[in-house]
């Protein structure tokens, strides 16, 4: 990516390195706490991230939870798929939040309780045909809230990301039978040309009697099947908020740096990118285009 590309224009991107953040993305979840103060319990103790990699909202997690001392009653667990190097009061798994086997993980390293939040950062390799790209989100989203439903507790809060298209408001109705509160939400470090958007679902309040299990057999529906969610004839349009004050940065405008910054080091390199095979291939000439 080139020097004069969008993302080294933006300032956001530079102020995650100055600020020591592995991506641009953990100011959406700094403007998302500054509106519903998710982050700002003090009985926050128990937290698990979703998709975690590269590790920007680790860091914030870890920032926000460590930041007076280095409680021994606070847990901070994130998975992904991918690897990620180390950071600070935070237990990496790389794992399939899909697996019921990382259910039973994190449940182990939590000593049986229960999260108190829940976030979700994940997002497919978009193909630009909007459609395609919506369906893959929502059921990115289905298999990280059939992971939180079984790890959160009656009133924990669940974050997560979404690509407000079409049919985003069955979502909606599908979160409001699980949550007292979901609200849609669009930070200010998030680009206005994105379809990108955030629900923020407080107030876990499951039916009772209903016990969800993880089984890679099951789709969501089977997994639903005994819980009252939201359906095509019950849909419902979530609350919208725009989070970040009007002093925040816009994400969509060009900023002129300082004559006297001097460029900046990535926070992090790649750990294992998924590039670095062709790149090598590349280098020494044996990458061939197919005839």
């Amino acid at each position: 990516m080139g020097k004069s590309s969008k993302d080294k224009r933006d300032l956001y991107y530079r102020k995650a390195k100055e600020q020591g953040y592995r991506a641009r993305s953990a100011f959406k979840l700094l403007q998302l706490n500054e509106e519903f103060h998710f982050l700002d319990d003090p009985n926050l103790k128990r937290v698990v991230d979703l998709c975690a990699a590269p590790g920007s909202w680790s860091q914030v997690l870890s920032r926000k939870l460590f930041e007076k001392s280095d409680a021994t009653d606070k847990q901070i667990v994130a998975v992904d798929l991918q690897a990620m190097v180390p950071i600070n009061h935070v237990t990496s798994l790389q794992a399939d939040i899909t697996h019921p086997r990382t259910l039973h993980q994190i449940l182990e390293l939590f000593g049986n309780h229960r999260a108190d939040f829940v976030c979700s950062d994940g997002a497919p390799d978009v193909t630009g045909l909007h459609d395609l790209d919506e369906y893959v989100q929502q059921q990115l989203i289905m298999s990280a809230l059939q992971l939180t439903v079984c790890i959160l507790k009656r009133g924990g809060t669940f974050v997560a990301k979404v690509f407000r298209g079409r049919d985003i408001d069955l979502v909606y109705a599908q979160l409001g039978y699980l949550f007292e509160h979901v609200t849609c939400a669009k930070p200010r470090s998030s680009r206005g040309s994105s379809l990108e958007a955030f629900v923020v679902c407080q107030g876990y309040n499951p039916p009772d009697g209903w016990q969800p299990s993880l089984d890679t057999n099951s789709s969501v529906v089977e997994f639903f099947q005994d819980c009252p969610v939201g359906s095509e004839d019950n849909r419902t349009i979530a609350p919208f908020m725009a989070c970040g004050s009007l002093e925040s940065f816009d994400s969509d405008a060009t900023y002129h740096v300082e004559p006297s910054a001097t460029s900046l080091d990535p926070v992090q390199l790649p750990t294992n990118p998924p590039y670095k095979q062709a790149l090598e291939l590349k280098r020494s000439g044996r990458l061939t285009r197919a005839v």
